[in-house]
């Protein structure tokens, strides 16, 4: 029986080369392990900490995880990405190099007989409005084309990887706890399964796995899975048909 995986909030490059290279490492592996049952990989978003594509460039490293999605891609293992919040800028680079579809919102779609809808999880629901403010500013198509043409590459990778710096900081101490009825995307799910159901709703962006029923009306109807990162819990999910389950990779 094949499986469904997906994974989110890698963070290649966070927060120094060596605990990257780390990372990527753990990546690797696990990577390795599920694709001879995966009938599908889901990477769902913030795969790197920041990333930009020019026309001819694109940031330096992560090239052991590269070289290992092409090596599945070209293995006939079937890849999807979708963007996050720190790599908002994904553009055809995957798609045209590895064959890796590249997706910028979220999606519904049927795997192995259930609804899913999926996506990285960040400007969705109540809330977060400076966010919201700022991505409508990062993806304007004008906003990129002047960022990208008038910005030499040296200065725009510079400003996009202080940028990030910035991030680190600012949240270097952050603790990310349940908030409840607060969870901004746990009720964005409840809002969609109003207007379409769907048995299961998978995001990243959050930093901390979930496990919620998604109630209309009182009963629960299907769940929201929230996907964790890799930077401490190591978390994914994996659907074969009949269970999902979230689970920590011990590789």
């Amino acid at each position: 029986m094949k499986k469904i995986y997906f994974a989110s909030d890698f963070h290649l490059g966070y927060p120094t080369g060596a605990a990257s290279r780390e990372r990527e490492q753990r990546i690797i592996r696990w990577l390795d392990e599920v694709a001879p049952q995966a009938a599908h990989i889901y990477l769902m978003g913030d795969l790197f900490d920041f990333w930009f594509e020019y026309t001819h460039v694109i940031p330096k490293g992560f090239v052991r995880f590269q070289a290992k999605l092409v090596a599945l891609a070209d293995a006939g293992v079937p890849i999807s990405i979708f963007t996050g919040n720190h790599d908002l800028w994904l553009q055809d680079y995957f798609t045209t190099e590895f064959g890796i579809p590249v997706y910028h919102q979220p999606i519904s779609l049927t795997l192995l007989g259930k609804t899913f809808h999926l996506g990285h999880g960040d400007g969705l629901g109540a809330g977060d409005y400076h966010y919201k403010l700022l991505k409508k500013v990062f993806t304007n198509s004008v906003c990129q084309w002047l960022f990208r043409n008038l910005l030499p590459v040296r200065l725009g990778m510079g400003f996009g990887f202080a940028w990030s710096d910035h991030r680190k900081k600012k949240n270097a101490h952050k603790v990310e706890v349940f908030q409840g009825e607060n969870e901004w995307i746990w009720g964005y799910c409840k809002t969609i399964e109003q207007e379409q159901h769907h048995d299961f709703y998978v995001f990243g962006h959050r930093h901390l796995p979930l496990d919620l029923p998604v109630e209309v009306a009182g009963n629960p109807t299907s769940r929201y899975i929230n996907l964790g990162e890799w930077l401490t819990y190591n978390t994914y999910a994996v659907f074969d048909g009949q269970k999902m389950e979230l689970l920590k990779f011990e590789g």
